[in-house]
């Protein structure tokens, strides 16, 4: 498993590189606060990979609240066959404390 910090994520986003920014935090979580990111809670990815199947060959960015769930959900992801997978780390708590910090993060 490989991580991308909040600044490299920053970067990516700046210079419109062609990545996929999954979300697996809770749905209220999200709806508190996000940066645009296709939304599958943690719970349901492994019911939902083919949602995104079409991503197994691209980047994939994983995010969560802190850091830890988004290790676990890119496990899931290279299990099942993906091939560049990359975990956020200190997750959206990091991003709202470097990168944003009028977001709010529960």
């Amino acid at each position: 498993m490989e991580l991308i910090t909040v600044h490299e994520l920053k970067e990516k986003r700046e210079n419109q590189e062609s990545f996929l920014l999954l979300d697996v935090r809770e749905h209220h979580e999200y709806l508190v606060s996000n940066i645009d990111g296709l939304h599958i809670p943690y719970e349901n990815l492994e019911s939902r990979l083919d949602e995104i199947e079409e991503h197994k060959e691209s980047e994939v960015v994983v995010m969560c609240r802190s850091g830890n769930t988004s290790q676990d959900a890119t496990e899931i992801l290279e299990n099942s066959g993906f091939k560049h997978v990359y975990s956020l780390k200190g997750g959206m708590k990091r991003w709202a404390k470097e990168i944003d910090p009028t977001l709010p993060v529960i």
